[in-house]
């Protein structure tokens, strides 16, 4: 932070020129100087330097040249691959189109997760918020989306906000393993960078994505992440000697956030039709949404994604909570062929946690209950996906179908996955129309016709494990557990049962018969040794003294 003095009709935001190749950005405009953040090396800059103003606004290196790129938020390469031959620039802070520009949006931004395409879609143009705990895969979606549209003409870029150089770094490499970086652009401000540095990212790497947007592309902005920009924005404004609010931060953080996001857009066919999607990621603390940061990006965005740390740590990948995820405009977007066969899903999803939550306190379940449950238990197994292992739209349809549908309630749920790998085979080599016509989501009577028939084949090829009452085929091979077999567990039998076997013994009031046949004529039981009569004796002990007592 600087202190100019001297400095007339300077701009907010112009860049100003210092020594030694720093430059500063002006953020305060007061009566009597002007505070100012430096980019560089401004550990050499000194009291009583001479600063000059530019004239102009903060410009960034834009260009099909940093495609492949690790660069810093001004451009400058960290890869160690050499300068940037690009001549183009464009300002990083720039004004959103406004609502004549625009045009809804329609056309998907596919992420290959089977959670996210069915519930929660995204549209080219929108703004997705990813939010959750640390540790629960909010960086592992967003690489999942970069994967899945290497081959589709987006070109993403990765806004790494103080982040380990070391984790970035990973970032590239797994991006280069799956030959997406050739189509990525990184935007490093590591943690060990000054606040300025990290303050400028996200308008640095939104800028490079308005270069491809403003040519008629299709661009993909991931901020990883805002609640890091927000720190480093609240350090700058309290070092500025600005106003304390809410959690110290600013009055304007709100501002800080809105003026980025509302840069996503689908510009109208006039102006080429290029879109700018932003998935924003936040971090939240103990799963508190109702925090600051999160309720002001919640409100600025299309939509929310929420990991929820529980379910991840219980083995559900992605860890996505259906319940308070939510895509406002991405089912304009979504394929008719995905819409028809999910549209349940969120449904029933929501029902089997409220009763899975119910059924852990052990209470008899009717039938209709045991019913959803089960298909519950299916529809997680069938949403749980490899990281890094996008779906292709087809695939998603006929596994989701597959669960929806009823057809995977014959299945063992530990043998869904296995069930699906085949599955998806066979679609492949046998039905390869089919699945065309599902990829470019088209659907009909004719094509639900075949595709039930086909997963209905292959349910009797795989060997399903219960018939189509959810009666298990053969025995033992069920994952259900009934009453019976309850009570078998506890060694005990119903009550309406008259045949006593050598296995089985009566406990309806409470005493045991033995091996042989007795008759039980008024609750006292006989049996081979003394102890039931020792019993009664006992008894009538006790009645004799309590008679006596009173």
């Amino acid at each position: 932070i600087s202190r100019v003095h001297g400095l007339d009709n300077c701009m907010s935001l112009e860049m100003l020129e210092l020594p030694h190749d720093v430059t500063g950005l002006a953020l305060n405009l007061e009566s009597d100087n002007v505070g100012a953040v430096l980019f560089g090396d401004w550990d050499k800059i000194e009291e009583g330097d001479t600063v000059k103003r530019t004239g102009h606004l903060l410009e960034i290196p834009v260009g099909d040249e940093l495609l492949g790129r690790i660069v810093d938020p001004l451009g400058q390469p960290l890869d160690g691959k050499g300068d940037l031959n690009t001549t183009q620039t464009r300002p990083a802070e720039f004004k959103a189109p406004g609502v004549v520009q625009r045009q809804p949006v329609e056309e998907p931004m596919q992420t290959g997760i089977k959670a996210i395409d069915s519930m929660t879609a995204i549209g080219r143009g929108q703004r997705e918020l990813i939010i959750g705990d640390r540790q629960t895969g909010k960086s592992a979606v967003a690489l999942d989306t970069i994967i899945n549209n290497r081959d589709n003409d987006v070109v993403s870029i990765y806004v790494a906000i103080g982040q380990r150089m070391a984790t970035v770094v990973q970032v590239a490499e797994t991006l280069s393993d799956h030959d997406a970086m050739d189509n990525t652009i990184i935007v490093a401000a590591p943690a060990d960078e000054a606040a300025p540095i990290k303050f400028m990212a996200p308008y640095a790497g939104c800028a490079m994505g308005e270069h491809f947007l403003y040519n008629g592309g299709h661009a993909l902005c991931i901020y990883d992440d805002l609640t890091k920009h927000a720190f480093a924005y609240r350090q700058m404004s309290l070092l500025l000697r600005r106003p304390p609010g809410r959690e110290a931060y600013p009055g304007d953080v709100f501002y800080l956030h809105s003026r980025l996001l509302e840069r996503a857009v689908r510009l109208n066919d006039d102006l080429g039709g290029g879109s700018l999607t932003a998935l924003p990621i936040i971090e939240t603390q103990a799963g508190d949404v109702s925090a600051y940061i999160p309720t002001n990006v919640i409100s600025i965005t299309d939509g929310q994604i929420f990991l929820e740390g529980d379910l991840f740590r219980s083995g559900v990948r992605p860890a996505i909570n259906v319940g308070i995820s939510v895509s406002r405009v991405g089912g304009a977007a979504q394929p008719k062929a995905m819409k028809k066969v999910a549209g349940r899903l969120r449904l029933e999803l929501s029902q089997f946690r409220e009763l899975e939550a119910f059924a852990q306190f052990g209470s008899e379940l009717d039938a209709d209950t045991q019913a959803t449950l089960s298909r519950g238990e299916r529809l997680v197994e069938l949403l749980n996906q490899d990281e890094l292992k996008p779906w292709k739209p087809s695939h998603q349809v006929a596994a989701i179908y597959s669960g929806t549908g009823g057809y995977l309630d014959r299945i063992k749920v530990e043998r869904v996955r296995e069930f699906h790998d085949s599955l998806l085979q066979r679609l492949d080599s046998e039905e390869s129309d089919l699945m065309d016509k599902l990829g470019e989501g088209d659907w009909d009577d004719s094509i639900e016709e075949k595709l039930g028939g086909a997963i209905s084949e292959a349910i009797d090829d795989f060997g399903a494990d219960f018939d189509e009452e959810g009666n298990p085929l053969e025995e033992g091979e069920s994952d259900r557990i009934t009453d019976e077999e309850e009570r078998k567990k506890e060694g005990r039998t119903s009550g309406s049962s008259e045949d006593d076997s050598d296995d089985k013994s009566d406990s309806d009031s409470g005493d045991s018969d033995s091996d042989d046949d007795s008759d039980s004529d008024a609750g006292d039981h006989d049996s081979d040794d003394d102890s039931d009569s020792d019993d009664s004796e006992d008894t009538e002990d006790e009645k004799a003294s309590k008679d006596s007592s009173s």
